[in-house]
């Protein structure tokens, strides 16, 4: 599966390039762009030029951009402006087979011509390397050990910064380098002696010029777009979880089978790598603690939790897939379903959490709270639904010595469906981004909010879709003070008109924007439990 890419038509000189070309514009901060992406979803390679090999948009479970000779010394397929300059390129990388030994398959950043770049290559002599290509000279600006698979998939980034270049496996940096032989360039995905399928091309940063981003629909405003033909994606890290490392969780460590809470308690504690997987759904008085090093998966469409929730204090490198965990009651161990408290690098994804919202405010405490310093945390792919207080990042407004400069939380392709407040509320966390969501209200409360902003946070809300909300964003909250929101590209359907302030860091990972029109199609068909195997 795969971030979903939009085309747009954008002129460049020479390059007749078709890309998806949005400007940031965050008031006050260096303007970072989406430069461009191609998913191959449309079946062609528009855009791309080849020199050596054989290309072609294969399907590879989806489409995906394929090079398959490996008798090709050179095979090189480039996209982009010869004028972009510090920018961010990342790509999925699949090889398939080496002729020969010390093969490649890679990325490639600021080429200026078939045989200049720099490169970020897998090698069958099981490296990857940072290389600056000049011909046949190559030079190693940095390199790591790296087990290379084929049919397997792994995710290539290179950031260039003026002469600073880095390159990323899998979120985690492997090389770090100066150089100042290029100072710009295109991008291009290259083999050598390989064959390799490619996917989910995405470049941002500052570089080139970006056109100016078409503004927020209206309230009235309807969805016109039909809805994506293709499966939603539903898989791959994106967002503040990428960074400070990545976050792997329980991978390289054994794998356990629970099935009642003491055995999930037992399972879940201590930092050995373990990934746990809750086979069934558990009813529980007491919450459950997560160490570090963990994947918690559900086994199934709905394994999980009822009654008690999972802490995870102090942790470190925590994935949470595919559970399901409901009315956890305010005043059992932390109130919430899931409860982050000084943790760092944790990814919740496809979860679904509930209570109801006849029960009166505060008696269900949160579905998923971010507090205490807790930092680089990504939310994706979930349902929170039918619950007053869904998601709050940062717990009390006198909380900034721990607070500021933490609380980095990506929101992303979650359905919030009768969440009446804080979806997510944040205090001091900047950039909180928060995109591509769906908030959806049926059961029309006398007030409701989506996004809401204090403290000195800055939100980034871009690419949502808003539905009977009656305020969609705003920047205050009961005696918090105010924070920044920035706000663009979102729908609103019968909803209230957002409120906006001030500016926003800027965000430093690569991600796809899908348009704000296919959003509700495409995350409710692929948010929740029961999309991803346990």
């Amino acid at each position: 599966m795969r971030l979903r890419h939009h085309r747009g038509a954008a002129a460049a000189a020479g390059a007749g390039l078709t890309a998806l070309l949005l400007a940031v514009g965050l008031t006050g901060n260096a303007a970072a762009a989406t430069l461009f992406g191609d998913t191959f979803d449309d079946g062609t390679a528009d855009g791309w030029s080849k020199s050596g090999g054989d290309w072609s948009v294969v399907t590879d479970g989806s489409p995906a951009y394929g090079q398959g000779n490996t008798a090709s010394e050179l095979a090189r397929a480039f996209a982009g402006q010869t004028g972009w300059t510090d920018y961010r390129v990342q790509a999925r990388v699949r090889p398939l087979s080496f002729n020969g030994a010390n093969r490649l398959v890679g990325l490639a950043s600021r080429s200026t011509s078939s045989t200049k770049m720099y490169r970020l290559a897998l090698t069958n002599a099981n490296r990857a390397e940072l290389q600056m290509v000049n011909g046949s000279q190559i030079s190693v600006l940095g390199s790591a050990a790296l087990t290379v698979t084929t049919s397997t998939w792994y995710t290539l980034r290179i950031e260039a910064t003026g002469s600073t270049i880095r390159g990323f496996v899998n979120g985690a940096q492997i090389a770090a380098g100066t150089d100042t032989a290029y100072a710009a360039g295109r991008i291009a995905l290259v083999t050598a002696y390989a064959s390799a399928v490619f996917d989910d091309v995405a470049v941002d940063g500052v570089g080139g010029t970006p056109t100016t981003p078409p503004t927020s629909s209206s309230p009235t405003a309807s969805p016109t777009s039909p809805p994506p033909t293709n499966p939603p994606p539903t898989t791959g890290l994106v967002g503040w979880a990428t960074q400070n490392g990545g976050t792997t969780g329980g991978a390289g460590g054994g794998t356990v089978t629970v099935s009642d809470p003491a055995a999930l308690a037992d399972a879940a504690e201590g930092d050995a790598a373990t990934t746990v997987r809750v086979n069934g759904t558990f009813t529980c008085s007491t919450e459950i603690r997560v160490g570090s090093n963990k994947t918690v998966i559900g086994v199934g469409a709905s394994s999980g939790l009822t009654g008690c929730g999972l802490n995870l204090r102090d942790a470190r490198n925590i994935v949470v897939r595919n559970l399901r965990i409901a009315k956890v009651r305010a005043g059992v161990g932390n109130g919430d379903a899931i409860h982050l408290d000084n943790s760092t690098n944790v990814w919740i994804d496809h979860n679904d959490l509930s209570s109801d919202t006849t029960s009166g405010t505060d008696y269900y405490d949160g579905l998923l709270d971010v507090t205490h310093g807790s930092n680089f945390v990504t939310v994706s792919w979930n349902r929170l639904h039918d619950h007053v207080k869904c998601s709050l990042v940062g717990h009390s407004d006198s909380n900034s010595g721990e607070d500021s400069g933490k609380l980095k939380v990506t929101y992303h392709h979650n359905v919030f469906s009768n969440c009446f407040q804080r979806n997510p509320r944040v205090r001091f966390g900047n950039p909180v981004h928060v995109f591509n969501n769906y908030y959806v209200n049926t059961a029309n409360p006398s007030y409701s909010y989506g996004v809401a902003s204090t403290c000195g946070a800055g939100v980034l809300v871009e690419g949502n879709s808003f539905e009977n909300m009656t305020d969609p964003t705003h920047v205050g909250e009961g005696s918090s003070p105010a924070g920044n929101l920035v706000e663009r590209n979102n729908l609103y359907v019968n909803s209230g008109a957002p409120q906006t302030a001030g500016s926003v860091a800027a965000v430093p990972y690569a991600y796809t924007l899908d348009a704000a029109s296919t959003v509700k199609a495409t995350v409710t068909a692929g948010a929740g439990t029961g999309k991803i195997s346990g």
